[in-house]
């Protein structure tokens, strides 16, 4: 990838003597890597058997768990904050694996539409519960920076599985505990 970004660097006009730039490539692609950790993991490596048993059958959320991810049709970054929600079935999953999860996701090239499906069916599967809804709210760096320029737009998705998506009065518990 160092050899990559040196040449995206000179293709822009740049001179890779100059001294702020020469080392550039090389953190770059440091960088970019780190950027995109979510490919070397796998959801049974990030959940690492934290699945216990439990008689609850309550929802549970986990709100405001913040995100980074990177614009695959730009490569720029989007930003923002995930809600996580499901009804349990004899087991939990550990807090921590929830924004774990979204962070495998949310660090691979995305669209904010796939990233949030993808999350709700990784919990959906993993824990087997009833129903799961995911919310993610984002501000798009290729919205912002560049195209149309629009520094106040916020991005909503949203991914109802189960008893979220079949049963009004889940939905309605979950959106109003987002509030």
């Amino acid at each position: 990838m160092k050899e990559h970004f040196a040449r995206i660097i000179e293709g822009i006009g740049e001179d890779l003597n100059r001294p702020g730039l020469v080392d550039t490539p090389e953190r770059a692609a440091k960088a970019f890597a780190f950027l995109n950790r979510g490919y070397s993991e796998t959801v049974e490596q990030v959940v690492n058997g934290a699945l216990f048993p439990s008689d609850s059958s309550e929802m549970i959320m986990v709100k405001d768990i913040e995100l980074y991810s990177l614009c695959e049709h730009h490569l720029l970054p989007f930003i923002g904050k995930a809600h996580v929600a499901y009804i349990p079935t004899g087991s939990v999953l550990g807090l921590s694996k929830v924004a774990r999860i979204v962070d495998m996701f949310a660090r691979r090239l995305q669209i904010q539409e796939q990233l949030t499906v993808q999350i709700a069916e990784s919990i959906q599967e993993i824990t087997n519960a009833s129903g799961v809804g995911v919310i993610i709210e984002a501000q798009h760096m290729c919205m912002m920076m560049r195209g149309v320029e629009k520094q106040n737009s916020v991005m909503k998705t949203s991914a109802m599985l189960g008893s979220f998506r079949n049963n009004p009065s889940t939905r309605m518990e979950f959106l109003s505990l987002l509030r």
